[in-house]
């Protein structure tokens, strides 16, 4: 029996907010939140940011759902729905980051096109240790690739896998990464909306149920110093109005069968992949990731089936072709996250712009790339700033609020380092 609904949105930091709404409730559509948590930083600081009104009396917003959203939860006595963020007059509210995928999704199929997106999550385990400091989970058989309890000893992957399956989210993966305890949580390809939805959704169910197991499981982008990233792939391809792959050019895939879409596609990401940086990788701890070398997407590029570059172009063709754009990482929001991609790519396309060469260099000792990312998170708000084209097609109003956030978070974290630094993101991202 199901005795209460948990209606539930992401916000400008990645962090859930939500209600437990009465069983009685779950015939009703809506519930009301303050607007200005919109101002709230990870350490509850509040500020004046642009659209929270914190100053103008802190009013609410509404967070409207539709009643064929509402799913079973991992909580055996819990529905649960997400929802859009809607202002005192009963408009979209700017700073929704559902909203902001929604009109990118709306912007592509305005050309005949319907976004597809699969999503790849990486993610490091800590426990505490008998002095209660955050460490990482005792794997020692982990290894990239790794199964079975020599990987994941409590076996709390295999819970999740479990309820994965019984939520009906479309597990395409979970495996070890490169670096122990860090895992892959990879979701098949749905429309883009909905496949946000089931990431945000079982991102937080996965960390739900290891914390039953005493795993703090983190998905921010270097919680281990001396251990590689987590990333956030955004993998996107689009369907055109007969059903077909609007991507491929036939059987086959890579450099060497891309279509004009691609080329387009790739052309914007290439010059809005400054201005991408501070909002798909919008943490001080994003930037310990967001390295050369680091197959994270730092370079200014693109490639064929090539890890260390941002964009790489899938050697599968047909109904699978695809672009992957692996510079963002999951602290960032992933309806913002999304969106961002989406809109440099169609940024490209209707600008026709230019595609340069694609990478030919190994991307450890040699790049043709001369660019990057900024190197740390007050360059990249700067980037993301002037990027006029870019935050217009995102959203003026969220990108406003996005970049004075981070301008305070600059000089929130820039004195603190190791410990301090992970503890001030691990316990939200």
């Amino acid at each position: 029996m199901k005795t209460r609904l948990r209606a539930l949105f992401c916000d400008h930091l990645s962090i859930m907010r939500g209600k437990y709404l009465p069983h009685s409730k779950i015939g009703d559509d809506s519930t009301r939140f303050c607007r200005s948590t919109f101002g709230v930083h990870y350490d509850r600081d509040l500020l004046d940011a642009p659209g929270a009104m914190m100053k103008q009396g802190l009013p609410d917003m509404e967070l409207k759902w539709l009643h064929d959203d509402i799913r079973d939860s991992w909580h055996a006595d819990t529905q649960i729905v997400l929802g859009d963020l809607y202002d005192d007059a009963g408009e979209r509210l700017p700073l929704c980051p559902r909203g902001a995928l929604k009109r990118a999704v709306a912007d592509w199929e305005a050309k005949g096109l319907t976004p597809k997106v699969g999503i790849e999550l990486e993610a490091f385990a800590m426990q505490a240790d008998d002095r209660g400091r955050l460490v990482p989970y005792d794997a020692p058989g982990g290894v990239v690739y790794g199964t079975g309890p020599y990987a994941d000893p409590l076996r709390f992957n295999d819970r999740i896998w479990a309820m994965a399956d019984e939520m009906g989210f479309s597990l395409d993966m979970i495996t070890a990464e490169f670096d122990s305890p860090q895992f892959e949580y990879t979701l098949t390809f749905d429309n883009a909306v909905k496949a946000v939805d089931d990431i945000v959704l079982f991102r937080l169910m996965a960390r739900e149920i290891a914390l039953e197991y005493g795993i703090v499981l983190t998905f921010m982008p270097k919680p281990v110093p001396e251990a590689g990233g987590s990333g956030m792939h955004i993998n996107f391809s689009f369907t055109n109005e007969s059903g077909g792959n609007a991507l491929s050019s036939g059987a086959r895939g890579g450099p060497e069968h891309m279509n004009d879409l691609a080329r387009g596609c790739l052309a914007g990401l290439i010059q809005h992949h400054k201005g991408l940086a501070g909002l798909i990788a919008p943490t001080a701890n994003s930037y310990m990731r967001l390295q050369p070398g680091s197959l994270s997407g730092f370079w200014q590029n693109w490639g064929g089936d090539h890890r260390n570059v941002t964009t790489r172009i899938s050697s599968e063709g047909g109904a699978k072709a695809r672009l992957e754009h692996r510079m963002a990482d999951a602290s960032a929001n992933p309806y913002t996250a999304v969106a961002a991609v989406l809109q440099a790519s169609r940024l490209g396309v209707e600008q026709n712009l230019t595609l340069p060469p694609m990478e030919t260099g190994d991307g450890f000792d040699r790049t043709d790339a001369k660019e990057g990312t900024a190197i740390d998170l007050k360059g990249a708000v700067a980037d993301l700033e002037r990027d006029t084209a870019l935050t217009q097609a995102v959203g003026a109003e969220l990108c406003a609020n996005h970049i004075y956030m981070k301008q305070k978070e600059v000089r929130k974290t820039k004195d603190l380092e190791g410990e301090a630094l992970r503890d001030f993101y691990v316990y939200f991202v």
